[in-house]
């Protein structure tokens, strides 16, 4: 019975040889960029395009499954196959075209075939032509003829043209059955983990090169294109589009472009905590919360505190791409889908990196998920710790290690570490289900508890990684940046998605290095968690021109407001003033001041030429 799965052992193996092939073809044409990195590494590339690898295969063979599984359940004994073979042919000529265009399409834009590609082909074919002019033609035509040779030659060889089935019970065909197909859909998703299959799991290494030859051309391409089908056009086109960018711009008009220098040096260490779901009413200074963020209330008082932050959404992905590039949330989108995107944003990384700074990220969790590892890796963080940097016995947790461990291992390793560094913390305990690897601190009956007491062990980790921090040589000369990821409905439970208050998190600057007559002092008007990218950088006397959505909150002529979005709706706070709306039943869902409605107005088309605008961008990049 399973001989007639060493059919489709085979099949795998075919195309496995042939995305090998492909790799190492395009490793050959852009050998020159490859040169100085070190052959364990290049090797590693193919280790790493398994995944992908694999998904794409099992994707390429489900009409061949489905045809077998059927045959299977019969009572046939021989099934001539002959049309996988020219299906496989058809497939060979498309992926072999694919991959010419591929290698011309990196060699002229740095980046791998994706759907914007294949629109601007069929949108302007003459450009195209004109673009295609310069391409090699003996070394694509070349290529061409080598990918065609070898993949029919491997096809005729390891593809039979005739199954033959064993006599089995019917229940036994069944299980086989059903195994079968769920391994080939486990093999499409990725396993079984929380992170589906993404551009994330081919990216290993510092070197962009090797993550693009790592990761799989058609797979790439097919969810390029399928995620691109969602934002070919603008979905919140409210006004006209320069009128919405106009007023865009006047939001971040500054009649001075200055700051308060709050630090005593230009050249600190920067040490970033971006806490999973702190929300503001953890806290006893935001939220009038006794007792279970000690540590975090204790450095309000004793740093900067800014009072009055938004997140800009809802989820860790936005929340990480918004305080460390600045950029916003896209309603029902999230730049994170679209590396190709994502990498065109600037981020804080890149810019300390440029000066110099040695960069490091920190997560317990897996990296792959929602495409993080892409952002990290693309933004010159030079160093990334995940899950796979902790023994097993350390993953005690369903999302990877605990933030006590994380934190210290960032800790031991900035003893050692070059300065001035960059490390970014992004905790996770605090995070459903709300595991804890010691008691729970007020209780585990409901969720309520747990959420309490998982924010208290993240707060008492904090304290104990500060107090150990403050023995070291290194201590004096870094900043301490504390800011959540996003808000979230508990503990209070009476927060809906719409509301402002879901998204008031805490940020606070903290360490020797500000200067004392700043300690303890609140900065108390509305900003957004967009804002830390330009704040931070003006402070280090570092040009954030290009954040064109991140503002100075240390600028004392910067305009006060926030903005918000979650999956249909937006949020636009100014001074106080607080307005929501929803995208999908054009209405107002929350109004702190519907007195005001002269304001309430300027609000609405304030956030509406935001999400307009951003979106805009989005789609041209």
């Amino acid at each position: 019975m399973f001989k007639s799965l060493i059919f489709f052992a085979r099949y795998f193996l075919f195309w496995l040889l042939y995305f090998a092939i492909d790799r190492f073809i395009f490793m050959f044409i852009f050998h020159v960029k490859l040169r100085n990195i070190p052959f364990s590494e290049k090797l590693a590339t193919y280790y790493h395009a398994l995944r992908l690898d694999l998904s794409m295969v099992a994707y390429i063979a489900i009409i061949p499954l489905l045809v077998y599984t059927f045959w299977f359940l019969s009572n046939r004994k021989n099934v001539n196959v002959g049309w996988i073979k020219k299906y496989n042919m058809v497939l060979v000529v498309l992926f072999s075209i694919i991959s010419v265009i591929n290698f011309n399409i990196y060699r002229e834009w740095g980046s791998k075939v994706n759907s914007r590609a294949i629109e601007f082909a069929i949108r302007t074919p003459n450009e195209s032509l004109a673009s295609s002019a310069s391409s090699p033609i003996f070394l694509t035509l070349s290529v061409l003829l080598i990918l065609l040779g070898i993949g029919l030659y491997l096809n005729f060889v390891l593809v039979r043209r005739e199954i033959a089935f064993a006599k089995a019970p019917i229940w036994a065909k069944i299980i086989v059955a059903i195994l079968t197909l769920g391994v080939n859909f486990l093999l499409i998703r990725g396993g079984t983990g929380t992170a589906p299959n993404s551009q994330s799991m081919a990216f290993f290494s510092n070197h962009q090169i090797l993550n693009h030859a790592s990761l799989n051309t058609e797979w790439n391409l097919m969810s390029s294109v399928l995620a691109n089908s969602k934002v070919k056009k603008n979905p919140y086109i409210y006004e006209d589009q320069k009128q919405a960018e106009l007023e865009v711009e006047n939001l971040y008009k500054v009649a001075k472009d200055t700051t308060l220098s709050v630090l005593k040096t230009a050249r600190p260490n920067v040490v970033i905590f971006i806490l999973e779901s702190f929300t503001a009413d953890l806290t006893k200074v935001l939220g009038n919360e006794d007792g279970i963020t000690p540590n975090l209330d204790s450095l309000a008082k004793k740093g900067i505190f800014f009072s009055q932050i938004y997140a800009t959404g809802n989820r860790t992905d936005k929340g990480l791409i918004g305080s460390l590039t600045g950029f916003p949330t896209l309603g029902t989108g999230s730049i994170v889908k679209w590396p190709e995107k994502m990498q065109k944003i600037p981020a804080i990384s890149q810019k300390l990196y440029q000066q110099g700074y040695q960069t490091s990220f920190y997560y317990g969790g897996e990296s792959e998920f929602d495409n993080y590892k892409a952002f990290i890796l693309g933004h010159q963080y030079k160093k990334l710790i995940d899950k796979n940097s902790f023994d097993k016995k350390d993953m005690n947790s369903k999302w990877g290690a605990y933030d006590g461990l994380v934190f210290n291992k960032q800790l031991t390793d900035a003893n050692t570490a070059k300065q001035p560094f960059f490390s970014t913390l992004l905790s996770l305990t605090n995070h459903e289900p709300f595991e804890l690897p010691v008691k729970y601190k007020f209780g585990s009956t409901d969720n309520i508890q747990k959420f309490k007491s998982t924010a208290f062990y993240t707060d008492s980790c904090i304290g104990s990684y500060l107090s150990e921090a403050k023995k070291q040589a290194w201590y004096k000369n870094t900043l301490f940046v504390f800011i959540a990821d996003h808000g979230h409905p508990l503990p209070k439970a009476t927060h809906e998605v719409y509301e402002p208050q879901r998204y008031h998190i805490p940020l606070i600057f903290y360490g020797d290095v500000i200067k004392d007559e700043f300690r303890g002092k609140n900065f108390d008007k509305t900003g957004s968690q967009q804002d830390l990218a330009a704040t931070l950088l003006a402070q280090l006397k570092i040009n954030a021109a290009d954040f064109k959505w991140s503002k100075n909150l240390l600028n004392p002529y910067r305009r006060n407001f926030a903005y918000f979005s979650w999956d249909n709706g937006f949020g636009f706070i100014e001074n106080g003033h607080a307005l929501t709306f929803d995208n999908v039943g054009k209405s107002v869902l929350y109004n702190s001041k519907p007195e005001d409605a002269q304001q309430t107005n300027k609000l609405l088309q304030n956030g509406k030429a935001y999400l307009q605008t951003v979106y805009q961008q989005f789609i041209n990049l």
